[in-house]
């Protein structure tokens, strides 16, 4: 059920707009929050976002629909640079069949070893990796590539000039295996790193090797159920022989913006509250300061003493910086989960205790499931977690994927029995797309 009154931090994540944006325009008249009738506090009615279009996508979601979503047949799945997995997992909900995962990381192959022994896990150097046994015997091929730049010479780049990068090492597992689909998931930066350059080598190889590339889409995971502010890149391709036929398309926001407190407490996101679980420390004089921080709040917010002690020669400096003494609060997402909880440049403090967040709240916060265990010393543990696709975001993305692969068997189907009951005839692409 869609909510019918929004905070100033809901509709901040809707909207994709700063909290002080949200304050000029109440100042200015452009949009002015009213007070809910029940407790007096002042929130947005659904009426007055309904022009937005972001707004818009919200409230016309068909999540529910998608939810029901299952797979005509068991869809083969290789994943590479795998992780923790994140990925994985949501695919694995959605109705995937891991054949092989390959990862470099001995703490990460040990956790999804942990977790899932039926998995084929392949620890090593992917460039090591021989992927012919699975040609066209998978229907996914899958991996968040880490970005490289590539050397440029100044014209098209085909497959072989990417030669040692990761890329190239993706583009090849996906010439030896010719999935149906491939996906590949990214940071934000990559759009304009290298002023779009290696986005459109990496478009270029795609076409180059046979699949023709979805737009690719920033998809926002607090959409997605997950109470976080990440944001990741996805590009997915369809070998050009099927993609006239189908049509992707991408997956529906939920209708609420999942926050702290559905992380961490019993609700609708986990049936219990978080489990207790390692976690990092403060040095003594951190923590004292960090307790002077409001829920929500940054370094902004201490004394102009404590601000100065805190940023040292940083103070000075131009910026807002607002990573830096940060405070989580119960009432929004996370903001972006790092690889280190406690670094002073990217704080990730407990709403209200004073320390950082234990692994199993960052587990939450990546809608790992609980019984999901980490390996590796407290370090290697957060790492994973922290460069992990959120779980639910990968459902999502794998529920829209299996609807896409659906449309793919049916086409099959019918072309076959097309086939059989009229073996002379010859039916158009587009009339065959109708059919179905």
């Amino acid at each position: 059920m869609v909510p019918e009154y929004y905070s100033i931090a809901q509709v901040a994540d809707i909207l994709s707009l700063s909290k002080e944006t949200l304050r000029r325009w109440d100042a200015n008249g452009t949009l002015v929050p009213q007070r809910h009738p029940d407790n007096n506090y002042r929130v947005y009615h659904r009426s007055q976002l309904e022009t937005f279009e972001q707004a818009q996508v919200l409230f016309k979601s068909t999540w529910a629909k998608e939810m029901k979503t299952k797979p005509l047949r068991p869809y083969k799945l290789l994943e590479l640079f795998a992780g923790a997995g994140g990925l994985a997992i949501g695919m694995e909900k959605a109705g995937f069949e891991s054949v092989l995962l390959n990862e470099i990381d001995k703490h990460a192959c040990n956790t999804l070893k942990l977790n899932r022994p039926h998995w084929n896990v392949v620890e090593g150097d992917v460039s090591k990796v021989d992927f012919t046994d699975y040609k066209n015997k998978i229907d996914i091929l899958s991996g968040g590539f880490p970005c490289q730049a590539f050397s440029y010479a100044g014209k098209k780049l085909g497959f072989n000039d990417t030669r040692g990068t990761l890329f190239y090492e993706f583009a090849r597992a996906v010439k030896e295996t010719n999935p149906k689909v491939i996906i590949a998931e990214n940071v934000r930066g990559l759009l304009k790193h290298e002023d779009g350059a290696t986005l459109q080598a990496i478009t270029d190889v795609i076409d180059d090797i046979g699949y023709e590339l979805v737009d690719p889409r920033v998809l926002k995971a607090v959409f997605y159920q997950v109470p976080q502010k990440r944001e990741r890149l996805f590009l997915i391709g369809i070998r050009k022989d099927l993609a006239p036929l189908v049509d992707f398309s991408w997956p529906s926001p939920y209708n609420r913006i999942m926050t702290m407190r559905d992380a961490l407490k019993a609700g609708e996101l986990y049936p219990t509250d978080v489990p207790e679980s390692e976690g990092q420390k403060y040095p003594k004089r951190k923590a004292e300061i960090l307790a002077k921080v409001p829920q929500g709040g940054y370094w902004r917010d201490l004394p102009d003493k404590l601000q100065r002690e805190y940023m040292k020669a940083s103070y000075f400096l131009g910026g807002g910086k607002t990573g830096m003494a940060r405070r989580l609060s119960w009432e929004e997402p996370s903001l972006t989960l790092t690889c280190a909880p406690a670094q002073k440049q990217t704080e990730r403090c407990h709403p209200e205790e004073n320390r950082p967040l234990t692994v199993r709240e960052y587990a939450r916060i990546q809608t790992f499931p609980d019984s999901w265990e980490f390996s590796g010393p407290l370090t290697a543990q957060y790492k994973q977690i922290g460069n992990a696709v959120p779980v639910n975001l990968a459902y999502a993305v794998g529920r829209s994927l299996v609807a896409l692969l659906n449309d793919i068997e049916m086409l099959n189907a019918t072309s076959k029995k097309s086939s059989i009951v009229k073996p002379k005839s010859k039916i158009p692409v587009k009339q065959l797309k109708i059919a179905v």
